[in-house]
Parts: structure tokens; C-alpha cells; sequence
């Protein structure tokens, strides 16, 4: 009785060869997809760095234009004061 119940359990180990080459080509279309994850990973982490490294340098840039343009403010006003003061003096002669 125990030998025929075995017998009914018993898996068909014979394995197709279309059915390894579908598996191994599964395989390798995980692997591929994987790696091509990873390079696309990759190259974004290196576009981001370069787009934060590119924001502080615009930052800078920006922070330097800003202090010149209120130092270019100031030089300006003071001369168009003096110029007043000048223009002011002249007509009182």
C-alpha cells in the first residue's frame, strides 16, 4: 500500500530543453534588466549632482550680482546727488 501512495506523489523529472532555454532566457532578461536599472541609476545620481553643483554655483553668481548691483545703486545715487548739488550750485551764480 505504501508503494503504490509513493508512486502517485512521484514528480516527472525529465525537463524539456525548450523549457531550460525559457528559463536561462528569463534569467538573462532579469539580469539585463537589472543592470540597465543600475546604469540608469547611475547616470541620474550623476545628473542630480551635477544639477545641485550647477544651483550653488548659480547661487554665488547670483548673490555676487545682487551685492554689485546694490554697491552700482548707491555709486549712482551719490552721483546723482552730486550732480544735483553741482547743477543747484551753478544756477545760484
Amino acid at each position: 500500500m505504501a508503494e503504490g501512495a509513493s508512486r502517485n506523489w512521484r514528480f516527472n523529472r525529465q525537463v524539456n530543453i525548450s523549457v531550460l532555454i525559457q528559463l536561462v532566457f528569463l534569467a538573462s532578461l532579469i539580469v539585463g534588466s537589472w543592470v540597465n536599472l543600475q546604469r540608469q541609476l547611475d547616470l541620474l545620481q550623476r545628473d542630480v549632482t551635477y544639477l545641485c553643483q550647477y544651483q550653488k554655483d548659480f547661487a554665488q553668481k547670483l548673490e555676487s550680482l545682487t551685492a554689485k548691483s546694490i554697491s552700482y545703486e548707491y555709486r549712482l545715487r551719490a552721483v546723482e546727488k552730486e550732480r544735483r548739488r553741482a547743477d543747484g550750485a551753478e544756477e545760484t551764480f
